[in-house]
């Protein structure tokens, strides 16, 4: 069920310099996104807010690191937003043993043809699930590097695109720390946000266990859109209004982290602009062409928290990335509507 030939982006009603959003475009693209999300919630059950923040990201083209126990549903959630947009998605298992060369391919010598032949790893693909990538070693990790910045990967100096869309949904397991390779701030750096699943509530585990009979990977949900209009819907989100005051307010914020007594390195640049980037999608998964600041406020934490590296007795005595966030947000005054509009 395709129905990119019904919700057309009307491209028409763009302004000349084609600089910003139109109410058109906006309402065009919530349109979409809430049926996105309503798709994968019905694999999802339950875990709406989570599921925005993924398409977020898609449609930001930016990647997603979920930190989560084993058996909520990550793959599931990664095959079903692939199948959304028509897309394919691949699960790559990370262990000690896993080489660079097994997830962006490897040069084959053909006999018959007397030369290399390069033959695809399983990055390439739509939506990548790197599952428990902090159990493989760090040169394994930095093999992602390339093509989560620029999607593309060089194979004996051979450069290959993976094409668009392309989005890593990256899996790290927070208690078994015991033969792990803790990612490196380069790398977090990479991830525009940092999320949990959790486990469902009460309602949602009933309805899980009633559809027991059906294995997870049998699920398959209907594709709501074309990949070529993913495309369109992150370009148009680019072109969504932030007022100065609103960019203020993210450099102040960004500024916090930097200074906050328990912090040892705060928010890169990187941040503040991965923050103002998943803002104007969120702001036009809600229907609206400009940024407010309440759009900051609610992404500030997945987007922020895991670029902070926190001072060591300060993790020692229980203080968290999020705590220290929240707290910022408190005591940063953001602008008020009127200016933000």
């Amino acid at each position: 069920m395709t129905t990119s030939s019904n919700s057309k982006n009307p491209v028409e009603t763009t302004t000349p310099d084609d600089s910003s959003m139109t109410p058109e475009q906006a309402a065009w693209f919530a349109e979409i996104f809430g049926r996105l999300v309503a798709n994968v919630d019905t694999v999802l059950l339950g875990k709406t807010f989570v599921i925005r923040l993924g398409f977020t990201a898609l449609l930001s083209e930016g990647h997603l690191l979920l930190e989560d126990y084993p058996g909520t549903g990550k793959t599931s959630f990664a095959r079903a937003m692939a199948q959304s947009v028509k897309g394919t998605s691949s699960r790559i298992q990370f262990t000690p043993d896993l080489l660079p060369g097994d997830i962006t391919g490897v040069s084959i010598y053909d006999q018959k043809a007397g030369g290399f032949e390069y033959h695809e790893g399983p990055v390439f693909a739509n939506i990548v699930l790197a599952d428990e990538i902090n159990r493989a070693s760090p040169k394994t990790q930095s093999a992602l590097l390339e093509v989560m910045e620029e999607g593309q990967v060089t194979v004996d100096g051979v450069t290959h695109s993976v094409g668009v869309p392309f989005m890593v949904i990256a899996t790290q397991n927070p208690i078994e720390q015991a033969g792990t390779y803790r990612l490196p701030e380069a790398q977090l750096d990479r991830f525009l946000m940092k999320a949990s699943i959790g486990y469902p509530d009460h309602a949602s585990t009933l309805r899980i266990l009633e559809g027991a009979g059906t294995r997870a990977h049998d699920t398959v949900v209907p594709s709501i859109v074309e990949a070529d209009v993913v495309i369109e819907m992150a370009r148009v989100a680019r072109l969504v209004h932030v007022d100065p005051s609103v960019n203020d307010y993210v450099s102040r914020l960004v500024d916090a982290t930097r200074s906050a007594g328990e912090v040892r390195l705060g928010a890169s640049v990187r941040g503040a602009l991965a923050l103002v980037r998943a803002a104007k999608t969120f702001a036009a998964a809600a229907g609206r062409h400009y940024v407010i600041p309440d759009d900051v406020k609610t992404l500030a934490e997945p987007v922020l928290a895991h670029r902070l590296v926190l001072d060591p007795e300060a993790e020692f005595d229980g203080v968290t990335a999020s705590s220290i966030l929240s707290q910022i947000l408190i005591e940063t005054p953001p602008p008020s509507d009127r200016q933000a509009v």
